[in-house]
């Protein structure tokens, strides 16, 4: 993750200190002119004088553009006017805010013309007059703004496409931030910039015949390094050798330590490097040596090993202590400094036979060429237990000189026992605290300064010249211990100038900067308590022996290698190339391009034509893409200008097909605020054209009598027409008389506006670019009422708010349909229930019209009574009622989910049969048997806020026999809630209802005060339209199912829907359940019979089940059985019903018969437990006097534990706790069974005690820990005897680190004098490989301990190796 310094850590060269004192400005600056740059912001902090024209200057040069060939314009003020580019205002005058306030600014076409690019040449010339204060001056993290990072406090930097295109004024090239990859660009410049390292790499030879040079690491550095010396780019990319280390995308979002991935990438290079010239490179220049000793202080006798190093991590502040070392003398001074080990401690002598005091150390024996220096600025603050970053002023000279730190004393007693080296043996540990893991090799060949062969007088006279090393790269970390930003700042052999190296930007520093990195700025030594403080020092020093005799200069290009000469050919093409290809997308035009294609219906591409192209051209490219060649001639298509969102045919391009593609779309652009249309017309035909200032109209032409509505014909009229000129145009082209004629206009879904005033225009009547009407012209009376009251109204109402929906039948038992119970009234017989047996029966389809017909009879009758007038259409058929919208279904539809009817539908026919007169169980109580209702506008705007889908997840739950999983995560909902299935109602003629409201117990649990017990209307409402057919469609996976096509208005209740769908489903509407069918065949349960379908939209799936349904006061609960010593403890057994006022005994005594019979249990009452269910932890225990929805909390798609007991229940008091505990036995790697231990106190010493008593483990010697996760808190016995917190130090359950407050909490124990199992390597990799086998079965993974970090891991076989088992 990238920080942001703060200002104290941003460092100003010394020819500009004395502008600091004058007010500065902050601008932030997007780039709006291309679709790649519009998320990036360049940032400048200029000096409050700087005049406009110097900003233009400032941002040219910055964003990589030509000055005059863009424009600059407040990001904040809407139609504002740009800064005018050779004012010499200042930026104060201006308006401009200082003193760190930020103002936005946007870079913007001139003239409709994107920028142009500086060429290279050119913005040499533009960067040669420019003054320091434009230069980038800042060696720190850079001021960010919007980038993506791991946190949201820190930010990589920013920057944009155009401004890496030229070169730095340094005459550097920067390296690409791919997200966190700071710590490898800095490890790559200064690698970059040690000439001994970049000459050995470019003498190397890649040889292609052996080895893929996407995963060669030296060819891919190769290849960096030469780009960074030849490139022509601000900065490059460095995807290509991540790609090679093995690494993925997600290797960039994580940050790393640069002095771990130094010793990671040495030792790739080392493996890559075998059986060449440089096998031995990085030993050779990096490598030194050291003696570990302890020597006798009685008798002298010493022993010693010899380890290898490639840095020396230098301790910042020395355990225990308040104060840092002052420098990096000190700190090396104190490396070499022998402890005394005498007291506990002493040495055991060899010589003497026994311990004796003993002077335990280092000495240094070789000296690296190039010595690397890590100061170790993280640690552990045992105190507050958090990583800390330790911030204290270390100061480091440009010139070290090593001869001090070799220590002579007492190195000529002969008394000492020699030892090979051991660095291959021991990885090079050094130090028991300072030292880390080194790299080894055989000292048989080293180039550094070897002191071990030399006598102790040579050694001290030793000129000091061989000892002295040169400064010239400093690695700085700016952050804290929780993240931060890596750059480097590097000292070039060329000129001796010091460089900062930041990502990107390259910019020139003095010695002044270099100090600043010393720490020591930020006050306090301890721990930060903010996990975001952040100060910006010195991480690692790399030094370069002085010596004129080795030091190497930098290969020039004329001396390269002639295989390096042909790999910079190769990159200059490449570049070349790359840029030619900019320039061609920097005029290509990229616009959305649709067409209605005959076969293919609509179809939608991106065109991209270059600018220059004509009309004529891009039609052809248009042609080919589309795909219309055989299909349509190329002379029938034709480009226009369109509005996708309104569906709107804005302009048509007559005469204009020589003009070029710039010119008509205006420019290139990142994006377009209109799209293109390919449109097509037949042989025969003529384009219409199309003028700018037109409206399209869809025009669908209503027949009153036969009730149908036609498909729409397109027509285009003018804003400023009147609607008595509209009515001609319409009759034009429909041929219906304009004197009787009818327009009414839907202004938006459902929203209906007559258009009665011949000399208003459509302007005024609301008409925009894409508009619907419906018109009509007929002699009838209709127009004599007022137009809410007509059968116009009612049919657009009915058409409006007509939806589709495919509802399944349940199945049943043969013989189980006879005896069920009808739609009926108490006491009614259901006359000619069975009449069809004695005469030849009717099909399905005709029974269902005749139900339809007298429904809609019925529905008629009503409205003449309402209406006091009886209407000629009465009579008409429901085969002639079907609208424009409604279709058959797809073919293509999904075999899963769709739902059909089956071959044979003998019993969906005896069931309509069955219903008295076919008619869906009218009666003579005729308004109670189609109760529905209507709600006002207010209400229906209450549903879009909770619409009745999310009561359905809310208080819905899954039937046991459904295909939803009960541990799903969250619904994905077929068809989602759009414009169409949320709509209102049009005006409401039906009395108001109640309003819903959503925080009673009685609407959760599905019911409502309007309804009685049998989910009756309890009020009249007016009819609403439903009608009901066989699903046609033959389905083999639904091949015994009985299916229905419904057409039901959208705004009638869930309860009058289940009463019209009583006649098919066969039993009353209490006695059946509806669920709502999602996505993935996930269902959920309806349960609100006060709410509308408003939710639904066409062809929504819905299930029907044989069930009861829930009454007022009841809630809907999922059983399963806990099972603690079972692999899987968690198991389903029933669906069931607990109602309000229950107490937990009597909803026992109703489940323990259920269960019985359902999941063939037959349990005493006495020996079962209910308990809470959270996901699958086990929770409180309910006892047998609980009350539900007083004492305990309950809600719909409850879920709820039982629990069988083996002894009758303990638990008897809300006071006692019911705890979980798992024995762990270390002698045999080993975990028990589960027991559960009931305490009548939250003690901690009660706890050991009941454990005591059950295991016979005495109390002195129980150790217990807290079991981590969700239940049964598995854990490899690999891992439980150090990752668990053993024996916490506390007196109560209830406190940190435990927090056991509840029932069902797990806990682990184990006897502390029980010996560890010793196992073999072999026998540790078997039980490994079946814990991880157990743990993987079970699905439980120990996902509670905090993340650890990612190891740095290069693959040199190019990437890791995936377990096939994870796919």
């Amino acid at each position: 993750m990238e920080m942001v310094p703060s200002e104290e850590t941003q460092f100003v060269p010394r020819e500009i200190h004395n502008a600091a004192e004058e007010p500065r400005v902050l601008c932030i600056i997007q780039d709006t002119t291309s679709a790649k740059t519009v998320n990036e912001r360049l940032t400048l902090n200029l000096p409050a004088s700087t005049t406009l024209t110097k900003l233009y200057e400032d941002v040219a040069h910055k964003a990589g553009y030509v000055k005059g060939t863009f424009d600059l314009a407040w990001g904040n003020v809407l139609d504002m006017a740009p800064l005018e580019h050779n004012s010499e205002m200042s930026l104060s005058e201006s308006g401009f805010d200082s003193g760190g306030k930020r103002n936005f600014l946007q870079l913007t076409d001139k003239d409709g013309e994107q920028p142009q690019i500086a060429s290279d040449e050119s913005a040499a010339a533009d960067s040669s007059g420019l003054d320091d204060s434009s230069q980038e001056r800042f060696i720190g993290p850079l001021p960010r703004d919007g980038s993506a990072c791991g946190s949201g406090d820190y930010s990589s930097p920013s920057y944009s496409y155009s401004s890496i295109l030229s070169k730095s004024d340094t005459g550097y090239v920067g390296l690409v931030n791919q997200a966190m990859t700071c710590y490898l660009n800095s490890l790559l410049q200064t690698l970059y910039m040690t000439p001994e390292f970049r000459n050995a790499l470019y003498n190397w030879e890649f040889e292609e015949s052996e080895e893929d040079p996407v995963t060669s690491i030296p060819y891919q550095l190769q290849r960096l390094f030469v780009l960074l010396q030849t490139s022509k780019k601000r900065a490059i990319e460095t995807t290509d050798v991540t790609r090679s280390f093995g690494w993925d995308s997600s290797e960039a979002w994580q940050q790393h330590d640069v002095q771990e991935l130094c010793r990671v990438m040495f030792d790739a290079l080392e493996q890559k490097w075998k059986q060449t010239e440089q096998a031995d490179l990085i030993n050779q220049l990096y490598q030194g040596k050291l003696k570990d000793y302890v020597r006798c202080l009685e008798c002298g006798y010493e022993s010693w090993r010899i380890d290898t190093y490639l840095d020396i991590p230098l301790v910042i502040r020395p355990f225990g202590a308040s104060q840092a070392y002052g420098s990096v003398e000190e700190a090396l001074q104190a490396f070499i400094q022998p402890e005394t080990l005498d007291g506990p401690n002493q040495y055991f002598c060899e010589r003497c036979k026994k311990k004796c005091d003993a002077r335990k150390g280092l000495r240094f024996l070789h000296f690296p060429y190039l010595l690397t220096l890590q100061l170790k600025r993280f640690d552990f603050d045992y105190t507050t237990m958090h990583r800390i970053k330790l911030n204290d002023r270390m100061t480091f000279p440009e010139e070290l000189d090593m001869s001090p730190f070799i220590d002579v004393e007492d190195e000529k007693s002969p008394q000492t026992e020699s030892c090979t080296d051991s660095g291959a043996e021991n990885e090079g540990s050094c130090h028991s605290d300072q030292m880390s893991n080194d790299f080894s090799t055989d000292d048989c060949v080293d180039e550094g300064i070897c002191l071990d062969s030399t006598s102790s007088t040579e050694r001290a006279f030793k000129p000091k010249s061989l000892l002295t090393f040169e400064l010239f790269s400093v690695m700085v970390h700016s952050g804290s211990a929780a993240g931060g930003h890596y750059y480097a700042c590097i000292k070039s052999f060329s000129d001796g100038q010091w460089y900062s190296f930041n990502d990107q930007h390259v910019s020139k520093i003095t010695q002044d900067d270099i100090r600043k990195t010393y720490g020591g700025s930020s006050g306090s030594r301890g721990y930060y308590s903010s996990a975001f403080a952040s100060s910006t020092n010195a991480y690692m020093l790399i030094y370069r022996l002085k010596d004129p005799s080795r030091n190497s200069k930098f290969l020039a290009v004329e001396d390269f290698p002639n295989h390096i000469k042909s790999l910079v050919q190769k990159e200059k093409e490449s570049e070349e190339q790359e840029k030619r290809q900019r320039e061609i997308e920097r005029n290509t035009c990229k616009i959305k391009l649709f067409c209605m294609h005959p076969v293919k219906m609509m179809m939608e591409s991106k065109l991209e034509v270059h600018k220059d192209k004509t009309l004529r051209e891009a039609t052809e490219m248009a042609y080919k893409l589309m795909e219309l060649e055989g299909v349509v001639p190329l002379d029938c298509c034709r480009l226009v200008k369109y509005d996708e969102f309104h569906e709107y045919l804005e302009q048509s391009y007559e005469g204009e097909e020589d003009t070029t593609m710039g010119i008509l779309l205006g420019g290139v652009k990142s994006s377009y605020m209109f799209d293109l249309l390919l449109e097509t017309r037949r042989p025969e035909q003529v384009f219409q054209p199309y003028k700018p200032g037109e409206v399209m109209v869809k025009v669908h032409v209503v027949d009153l009598k036969s009730e149908t509505i036609a498909p729409p014909i397109s027509v285009r009229a003018y804003l400023n027409q009147s609607i008595t000129e509209f009515k001609q145009l319409i009759d034009q082209a429909t041929g219906l008389p304009a004197e009787t004629m009818r327009v009414v206009l839907e202004r938006c879904y459902n929203d209906l506006r007559l258009l009665y005033v011949p000399n208003k225009t459509l302007k005024a009547e609301g008409f925009f670019r894409s508009n619907k009407v419906f018109v009509e012209s007929s002699e009838l009376t209709d127009h004599q009422v007022p137009f809410t009251d007509s059968l116009l109204w009612k049919l657009l109402d009915r058409h409006g708010n007509t939806i589709r929906l495919l509802v399944l039948l349940p199945e049943q038992s043969p013989g189980t349909l006879a005896i069920r119970p009808l739609c009926q009234k108490g006491g009614e017989e259901p006359d000619g229930a069975f009449e069809g047996s004695q005469g030849n029966r009717k099909s399905v389809e005709a029974i269902l019209e005749e139900s339809t017909e007298k429904l809609k009879n019925l529905s008629l009758q009503q409205q003449q009574q309402q209406q006091g007038s009886s209407t000629s259409d009465s009579q008409k058929s429901s085969d002639t009622s079907d609208f424009e919208h409604i279709e058959s279904p797809t073919q293509d539809a999904d075999s899963n989910s769709s739902l059909c009817v089956a071959a044979d539908n003998r019993e969906l026919e005896n069931r309509i049969r069955a219903t008295p007169g076919g008619s869906g169980g009218t009666s003579s109580d005729n308004e109670n048997q189609f109760a529905c209702e209507e709600r006002s506008d207010s209400e229906v705007n209450n549903d879009r806020s909770t619409s009745s889908v999310d009561s359905d997840i809310l208080s819905s739950s899954h039937s046991s026999d459904t295909l939803c999983n009960a541990e799903s995560g969250p619904i994905q909902l077929a068809n989602g809630l759009d414009s169409h299935s949320i709509t209102s109602s049009r005006r409401s003629k039906a009395h108001e209802g109640k309003k819903e409201t959503w925080d009673t117990a009685e609407e959760d649990s599905g019911t409502d005060s309007e309804y009685d017990d049998n989910g009756k209307s309890k009020t009249e409402a007016q009819y609403l339209y439903f009608r009901a057919e066989p699903y046609s469609q033959d389905d083999a996976s639904w091949e015994t199912q009985k299916c229905l096509v419904v057409y039901v208005d959208k705004r009638i209740t869930l309860a009058a829907f289940k009463q019209n769908l009583e006649p098919y489903v066969g039993v009353p509407s209490t006695q059946f359940k509806v669920f709502r069918v999602y996505a993935n065949n996930q269902e959920f349960e309806s349960v609100r019979l006060n709410e509308t379908l408003s939710s639904f939209s066409d062809d929504n799936k819905i299930t029907i089940r044989l069930g009861r349904a829930l009454k007022k006061g009841e809630y809907r609960v999922k059983v399963y059985q806990l099972l603690v010593n079972e692999p899987e403890p968690c198991k389903f057994l029933l669906d069931t019903v607990f109602a309000k006022g229950m107490t937990v005994r009597q909803s026992k005594e109703e489940l323990l018969p259920q269960l019985k019979e359902q999941c063939r249990l037959d349990l005493s009452i006495d020996r079962v437990r209910l308990r809470k269910k959270t996901w699958k932890n086990p929770g409180t225990v309910f006892l047998d006097y609980h009350v539900y929805e007083e004492d305990i909390s309950i809600s719909s798609n409850w879920e709820v534990f039982l629990e069988v007991l083996n002894e009758p229940e303990k638990m008897k008091s809300m006071s006692q706790l019911a705890v979980l505990t798992r024995r762990w036995s270390p002698s045999t790697m080993k975990l028990g069974s589960f027991q559960e231990v009931i305490l009548e106190s939250s003690s901690v010493e009660e706890l050991k005690e009941k454990l005591s008593e059950i295991s016979g483990i005495p109390l002195e010697n129980l150790e217990f820990a807290k079991g981590r996760g969700t239940f049964p808190c598995d854990i490899s016995v690999l891992e439980i005897h150090q990752d668990l917190d053993w024996n916490p130090k506390v007196s109560t359950l209830n406190v940190w680190p435990l927090y056991i407050c509840d029932d069902g909490a797990v806990v682990f124990y184990r006897d502390s004098t029980e010996e560890t199992l010793e196992l073999s390597e072999d026998e540790r990799n078997e039980l490994m490989k079946k814990e991880s086998s157990r743990l993987l079965k079970t699905g439980y993974r120990v996902s509670y301990s905090p993340r650890k970090e990612k190891a740095l891991k290069i693959y040199l076989d190019g990437g890791p190796v995936k377990d096939s088992g994870q796919d």
